[in-house]
């Protein structure tokens, strides 16, 4: 019984080692065809890119035989609304007042707190002044 153990034992090594270079073979061909489905992938996102060029360059050759015709996809530039005079004065001054107070008063929160509030009063009552200076002078200039 034993060496029949022994024997079974044996085979099975010999049969583990043997099956080393077909598992580095299947591992290999995996590997290939992994590669290879990616490559496909990235040909296709490349074809698609291309008509999606060649659909825009199209479209702008249309638009420039007709000059009255806008571009579907054209995009529409929009004017970034600045900011108030009054806004940017209660920013500036919170922050100003903000770091005022927490170095004045020995408890540092409640000091950056009320800082922050007499800051913002300040500098939003400053900004509401240039702003009502500028539209007096645009009234002016008409």
């Amino acid at each position: 019984m034993k060496n029949l153990i022994i024997i079974f034992v044996t085979t099975m090594t010999l049969a583990a080692c043997n099956n080393k270079a077909e598992t580095a073979r299947a591992v290999e061909a995996a590997k290939k065809a992994t590669l290879d489905s990616i490559h496909a992938i990235n040909t296709a996102k490349q074809k698609a890119v291309d008509s999606m060029k060649h659909v825009q360059r199209v479209k702008e050759e249309t638009a420039a035989a007709d000059n009255n015709a806008p571009v579907a996809n054209e995009p529409v530039a929009k004017k970034k609304k600045k900011w108030s005079h009054t806004a940017k004065g209660a920013v500036v001054g919170a922050a100003g007042g903000a770091i005022t107070g927490a170095i004045v008063n020995k408890d540092r929160a409640k000091g950056a707190v009320i800082g922050t509030l007499i800051g913002a009063g300040a500098g939003a009552a400053t900004g509401a002044i240039v702003d009502h200076n500028e539209k007096k002078k645009k009234k002016t200039a008409q």
